[in-house]
């Protein structure tokens, strides 16, 4: 597991990759900081990814964990692997995520 990347949820819907790297550029040397998309509207689906260059800014940095941002409180935690967090996958392999004609 990757500790130096952390999951951040509660974003606002009008930061940015830019603002959302500027959150955690205090804390140490983030590698890449990412607000995921919808990847048909475009439009920020509220959580991203932040990484540093080291464990111990990734967890410095979890003190960000329910600090409001934009009004409102954002999640900070280390990130897991999908098949940890329990999230769908998207290669269509599941009966579920096929669509219905």
């Amino acid at each position: 597991m990757d500790k130096n990347k952390l999951f951040v949820g509660g974003l606002a819907w009008s930061i940015d990759n830019e603002m959302f790297k500027g959150l955690f550029t205090e804390y140490g040397d983030v590698t890449e900081a990412i607000v995921i998309n919808d990847r048909d509207t475009g439009r920020s689906k509220g959580f991203g990814f932040v990484t540093f260059a080291n464990e111990a800014d990734a967890q410095k940095a979890l003190e960000m964990d329910g600090r409001e941002v934009e009004g409102r409180p954002i999640v900070v935690k280390i990130a897991k692997p999908r098949e940890e967090s329990g999230g769908f996958r998207r290669d269509n392999k599941s009966s579920y995520n096929r669509r219905r004609d």
